[in-house]
């Protein structure tokens, strides 16, 4: 009997110290100080975010520092719509019983007046804080309350609607500020703090991971490269802040995406890279000077990297250069495709247009292209991308044609030339006809159409196009087509 109760003792003992081991490993260091040394025992984890105190006095500290800082804006302006009278007051009859002047007096547009909650962060110790544009834009009044209960009027210093970032300023001195980080570090899984005013309740701080980085093609502004968290952002959260854990500003909470208006788990910030550069320019020239190569771009498709020389369907093709651009200077040509900008790899449309847009006019950059199957680095003097010029961008995926059947094509002569303003330096054989119900009507090719090259060679007639047709092996080929001063690379698959 003894033997069987001490057996069990010396188990339960076991079993408590394995459990003691598992929960908490210690591990002893040796501290120098006074007069000798002595021992402290410390635990060999630290908490779930590395901070090695407890989660909550962390955040503490940190939300501490930042949240005098973060401002809350509103707005007013006011708009001007047109009311829309009834037909019935169209009608001849109603005109001449009334006459017109009885008409005019009721077709006043109205005004009503539109405000807007948003936050803000103070960047400067002399008043500049950033916000976002769509809180801001043309608005008539601008008011700025300071979590410390000072309350501001602010003016526009400029806004930028294509990335949705604006600067206003209000006339104070030793502002309370955020210190900017630097948003090309972030990581997936990095712990962030969103701090601002949703629903105009007053200031709220709410925590999150980074979900997703460089976010794009969300159809919200031109430029888009955003940060995609969790932590909960609402209405009124736009402008307020997102920061690392080290109390550093790595982003402008701008967009949440929902099916309710409310959070859904899904929000957007601007980094604060990008939103730097577009305060600085604005603050020096008074607009946002933005660079530019002077190229029409589209994505690399998987079907279309075997025929380019490509492993993987990443980078972006050239599909037109303009004459006297910089990419033109640069030696940069129709057909290149480009994979690398100042050492990063360029993914695509939207990356690339990016990179260059964030360039300093007169900067000279390296980029890499292939060039038939090989690697070639051009250094490119970027130019200034003026707004009314040019906007390289890509003909879409959908108005691409799979097949020949159902088109017609013939020489390029004077007529044509005249009947579709194609200038007379322009060589090819022009698309005459698309049948209606043809996959040419489907992925909009139409009359008028040049076809300059068949599988990366020049045609000038119908002659060279219909042998180049001849020498085709399977069932696709690429085309390089003209249409109103630009071009852009097709491939049909049948």
């Amino acid at each position: 009997m003894f033997g069987r109760i001490g057996a069990r003792r010396f188990l339960i003992a076991s079993f408590v110290i394995l459990v003691a081991f598992s929960f908490g490993s210690f591990s002893t260091y040796y501290l120098s100080g006074g007069t000798g040394s002595h021992r402290v025992s410390t635990p060999l984890f630290t908490n779930a975010y590395g901070l090695g105190s407890a989660p909550d006095e962390g955040w503490a500290d940190v939300v501490e520092n930042v949240v005098p800082a973060v401002v809350n804006i509103s707005s007013k302006k006011v708009v001007k719509e047109n009311v829309q009278l009834s037909p019935f007051f169209s009608d001849p009859f109603f005109r001449q019983f009334f006459g017109d002047d009885f008409l005019k007096r009721y077709n006043v547009p109205r005004e009503r007046v539109e405000r807007s909650l948003g936050s803000g962060v103070i960047v400067s110790s002399d008043g500049y804080i950033l916000t976002n544009n769509h809180l801001v834009g043309k608005a008539e009044e601008i008011q700025v309350a300071l979590p410390d209960g000072r309350n501001f009027d602010a003016k526009i210093v400029g806004t930028d609607p294509k990335s949705d970032v604006a600067v206003v300023k209000i006339d104070a001195k030793d502002l309370p500020t955020v210190p900017l980080g630097d948003s090309s570090e972030l990581r997936l899984g990095d712990v962030v703090l969103a701090i601002g005013y949703p629903f105009g309740i007053g200031q709220t701080v709410t925590m999150g991971i980074v979900s997703a980085l460089g976010r794009s093609n969300l159809n919200i502004v031109d430029y888009e490269d955003f940060i995609q968290t969790d932590a909960a952002i609402n209405p009124g959260n736009s402008g307020g802040a997102l920061i690392n854990t080290r109390g550093e500003l790595i982003g402008i909470n701008t967009a949440i995406l929902s099916r309710s208006g409310g959070y859904q788990g899904i929000g957007f910030a601007i980094p604060i890279n990008m939103a730097q550069s577009v305060m600085q320019s604005i603050i020096k020239y008074g607009k946002v000077i933005r660079g530019w190569l002077g190229v029409v771009i589209q994505n690399m498709t998987p079907q279309m990297a075997d025929i380019f020389g490509v492993k993987e369907a990443k980078g972006v093709i050239i599909s037109d250069v303009q004459k006297g651009s910089p990419a033109m200077k640069g030696g940069i040509e129709r057909g290149d495709v480009v994979v690398s900008y100042k050492g990063k790899p360029v993914k695509d449309i939207n990356s690339f247009r990016q990179m260059v847009a964030s360039s300093k006019p007169g900067e000279k950059v390296d980029i890499v292209v292939l060039r038939d199957g090989k690697e070639k680095t051009l250094k490119v003097k970027i130019g200034e991308r003026l707004e009314k010029g040019k906007v390289a961008e890509t003909t879409k995926e959908s108005n691409l044609a799979p097949v020949l059947s159902g088109m017609e094509f013939d020489n390029l002569n004077d007529s044509y030339r005249n009947a579709y303003g194609i200038p007379g330096d322009v060589e090819g054989v022009i698309i005459t006809a698309v049948s209606p119900d043809s996959k040419g009507a489907e992925y909009g090719l139409k009359p008028g159409d040049v076809i300059i090259e068949v599988n990366r060679r020049h045609v000038s007639n119908i002659d060279q196009f219909k042998s180049a047709i001849k020498k085709i092996k399977g069932n696709r080929v690429l085309f390089l087509i003209y249409r109103n001063e630009n071009h852009f690379y097709v491939l049909l698959r049948g």
